[in-house]
């Protein structure tokens, strides 16, 4: 045994050295003071869910307190017709947040959180291509103008994970075109632009060159996919450290903050949260896991999160009899 210790000693250490660095990576936390806030998705609460989404959104605010929002202008809701733009229902939803105090991250552009992410409006079936990214660019400029100056907006979202083509019913990416929609934005508004992607699908680096002031990723733990069913991600905090520290390196981007923390179940193929057991919502969101997530994202150093699935919680405690979740979201905001 000796000798042949003696003999491959330098694959010894090598082991060691990996096993040393695996176990560092997985056990590393970079801890700091955090923000968190929700995504809410008034169309999602309504169409999906089936909830009265007023009612949803005001809990949210009053009851949760959150203290940040994201918040999407979708397409399809606002300019229902060719050049007429309706904005009351997300007039509302930023005016009960500014009476909160609460600061706003707005996106704008054609594709949007939530299915099926291209939220068109029906009157641009039909239209090439050229023309109905005219129109997009055009709507982009009116929801930028219109909320330029608002003191509750902290930042413009443009687009949402446009580089994502594996998810979604959407056009491919066109970048020239997310560029212009970014520049136009900026020269409506100092607001600092945020830029989306996801965090364990891509590289980040054409992102990164569109023009964005900060990055927003995804931040997901247990998904689903039709080939394999449910399976865990098995990155440590780490792997997002490193990568939020060498893109800041290497590209204009200075701040990455995370847009998206899974806190919502994932359903499999042809199921509806709405209608799913608490025991299929367990398969991906157990409480433990709930937990689980929002302190993996602490020790992954991030200073901003936005969790996913606020209108999911409301859904559960208000119609399904289970107030866990929201009771274990409302710990972030109210102590």
């Amino acid at each position: 045994m000796l000798y042949f210790f003696k003999q491959h000693w330098k694959a010894f250490l090598f082991l060691i050295i990996i096993v040393v660095a695996i176990s560092a990576a997985y056990l590393a936390d970079f801890s700091r003071p955090m923000n968190f806030g929700v995504t809410f998705s008034s169309v999602y609460a309504q169409d999906e869910l089936g909830l009265d989404w007023r009612a949803a959104y005001l809990a949210i605010l009053d009851d949760l307190k959150v203290s940040h929002l994201r918040l999407s202008a979708y397409w399809n809701q606002i300019e229902k017709t060719d050049g007429r733009y309706d904005f009351s229902n997300l007039d509302w939803q930023i005016s009960e947040a500014e009476k909160r105090q609460v600061k706003i991250i707005l996106a704008v552009g054609r594709r949007l959180p939530r299915w099926p992410e291209c939220h068109d409006p029906v009157w641009i079936k039909g239209m090439n291509s050229i023309e109905a990214e005219q129109k997009q660019l055009a709507f982009v400029e009116a929801v930028a103008g219109r909320y330029a100056k608002n003191g509750s907006l902290i930042y413009f979202q443009v687009e949402n994970e446009p580089y994502l083509s594996t998810f979604g019913i959407c056009p491919p990416v066109n970048a020239e075109l997310l560029k212009k929609e970014i520049a136009a934005v900026k020269r409506l508004t100092a607001k600092p632009i945020l830029v989306t992607d996801s965090g364990e699908l891509s590289t980040w680096w054409p992102i990164s060159r569109s023009g964005g002031d900060i990055l927003g990723t995804t931040l997901y733990r247990v998904v689903y996919n039709p080939t394999v069913g449910y399976f865990r991600w098995f990155t440590p905090p780490f792997f997002y450290w490193a990568r939020v520290e060498l893109i800041k390196m290497a590209s204009p981007i200075k701040r990455v903050i995370v847009a998206e923390l899974q806190a919502e179940s994932w359903h499999a193929a042809g199921q509806n949260l709405a209608t799913m057991t608490l025991a299929d919502h367990q398969l991906s969101m157990g409480l433990d896991q709930f937990k689980a997530n929002i302190k993996f994202t602490r020790r992954a150093g991030f200073d901003e999160a936005y969790l996913w699935g606020a209108e999911w919680w409301y859904l559960m405690k208000a119609k399904k009899d289970y107030p866990a979740y929201w009771d274990e979201a409302r710990k972030l905001w109210v102590q």
